[in-house]
């Protein structure tokens, strides 16, 4: 690939400022099976290139399929011609600072390459895990799925940069329904498509997936003898697999420079965030520190590099509850005289990078799980999400969950079913009392963070511990 690449970038033939190649080769896999029948076995591989060229102040863009020298000169020519059309009407000029030289390498950890499993061998997982979870006649449903990813990308520019990173990543799910009457209660390993990863196989191989199995069926059944989630205001614990939706809804979008700008607005929306609060806004208590960082190994959005080539690095972008930086690649930095972060990400190669989460974490506290539950007289503890809306400015939000548990004078006690939760953004992180420790610290990640026209789903990961929240609205109804 490097000597199509290099060779393309010397002879590509437009007057251009500045241009740059990306391209992507990304073989998947997914495996799907429901109450113990395969129901998918796909395998995909794609392969093309972005060129990216600046003319003029302004950017174009043009994707291909083929890393042929014409085929990617016939890109260049679009790019260019794009961009020398726009540079007429630029809203502001970008120079070859927005795309400095880079040279580097990024590797995911893994220790079993997906080539040593077979299909069978796969579907095999996935069947046993549907017969474990029909622990019972009124569990009515159960599903399990395995979704792979190996992903190389070339980045190559004008100005010399040279960048490849490879990606190997794994997520599996598995849930089961519960069915009496008119009650339906679903229950999952830690909510939709949450335990997504980089590695290989050995991510499968760990020896509490028998034990979560056992329990989500369990769970699934104990929910419909269960009682309501009760209307009312209490301490609120969220596990760190409901946190994971809590950080990307109420902190990542409305962190977005772009959004904040305007671009996302008349699809993903906007923010209530604007450009002035930026060190200073009080976004939350002094326990709020969210930590943007790709770096985490495993987590599933770490990389090296940017998909324009900045330099991935661990930065704050809320600290003590004081806003600091947003989630803005070089170019929304540029725009918003901001600072931000190395977020330029793109879904696949027929896509221009824009701006993303990716590992947004909440830093840990210092309390344990059983502090935190002891020191409440009275409180409801939730776990894994099962809805989620929040309004077009990231402001007003109500959460679901699947399980939940009341807190009476420092104990978990019964089980409540269909645990809602709702508050605005601000008042929600003032309201955040604990936060626990780096021993109940845990990430999750998911593939299907949507954004941008056209849309492009990308990987992003959370990391939190257990935290509590006081005087939070809380209600049932599922």
């Amino acid at each position: 690939m490097w000597s199509e690449l290099t060779k393309a970038i010397a002879h590509l033939n437009i007057p251009a400022d500045w241009i740059g190649i990306r391209a992507v080769k990304e073989t998947a896999s997914i495996h799907f099976v429901r109450d113990g029948l395969p129901k998918s076995n796909g395998k995909y591989l794609t392969t093309g290139a972005m060129l990216e060229v600046m003319v003029n102040g302004c950017l174009g863009y043009a994707a291909t399929n083929s890393l042929s020298l014409p085929s990617l000169q016939n890109a260049a020519q679009i790019a260019y011609k794009q961009a020398l059309a726009a540079s007429e009407w630029w809203i502001y000029k970008f120079n070859e600072n927005t795309r400095p030289k880079v040279v580097g390498e990024y590797n995911s950890p893994f220790l079993e390459p997906f080539n040593t499993i077979s299909p069978g061998e796969i579907n095999d997982l996935l069947i046993r895990i549907c017969q474990k979870l029909k622990i019972n006649d009124k569990i009515v449903q159960t599903t399990a799925r395995i979704n792979t990813s190996e992903k190389e990308t070339w980045f190559v520019s004008s100005n010399g940069s040279e960048v490849y990173q490879k990606i190997l990543s794994l997520g599996n799910h598995f849930g089961a329904i519960a069915q009496d009457g008119a009650i339906v209660q679903p229950r999952t390993n830690n909510g939709t498509e949450a335990n997504s990863y980089q590695g290989g196989w050995e991510l499968l191989k760990q020896d509490h997936l028998w034990s979560q199995v056992e329990k989500v069926s369990e769970q699934a059944l104990e929910l419909l003898t269960a009682p309501e989630c009760p209307d009312t205001r209490t301490n609120l614990v969220l596990a760190p697999d409901q946190m994971m939706l809590q950080i990307h809804e109420s902190v990542g979008h409305p962190l977005e420079i772009d959004r904040i700008l305007g671009d996302e607005r008349n699809y993903a929306g906007g923010s209530f965030v604007t450009k002035e609060d930026f060190g200073q806004l009080k976004y939350g208590s002094s326990l709020m520190n969210i930590t943007f960082d790709p770096t985490v190994e495993g987590e599933f959005a770490s990389y090296g590099f940017d998909d324009t080539g900045a330099v991935a690095t661990r930065e704050y972008v809320i600290k003590e509850g004081i806003l600091q930086r947003g989630l803005g690649s070089l170019e929304s930095q540029s725009r918003a005289d901001l600072p931000g972060v190395a977020c330029a990400r793109a879904s696949s190669w027929n896509r221009p990078a824009i701006d993303r989460m990716a590992n947004l974490n909440l830093e840990p506290g210092n309390a344990t799980f059983e502090e935190m539950i002891s020191g409440i007289e009275q409180g409801v503890y939730m776990e894994s999400n099962r809805s989620w809306s929040i309004d077009d400015r990231r402001y007003k939000f109500q959460f679901g969950c699947e399980y939940a548990k009341l807190i009476e004078n420092g104990k978990l006690t019964q089980t409540l079913r269909n645990p809602n939760y709702r508050a605005t953004t601000p008042e929600f992180w003032h309201s955040l009392i604990q936060v626990g420790n780096a021993d109940n610290w845990q990430m999750y990640g998911t593939p299907f963070c949507g954004k941008g026209e056209p849309n492009q789903a990308i990987w992003v990961g959370h990391g939190s511990p257990f935290c509590v929240f006081a005087n939070v609205e809380v209600f049932g109804g599922g």
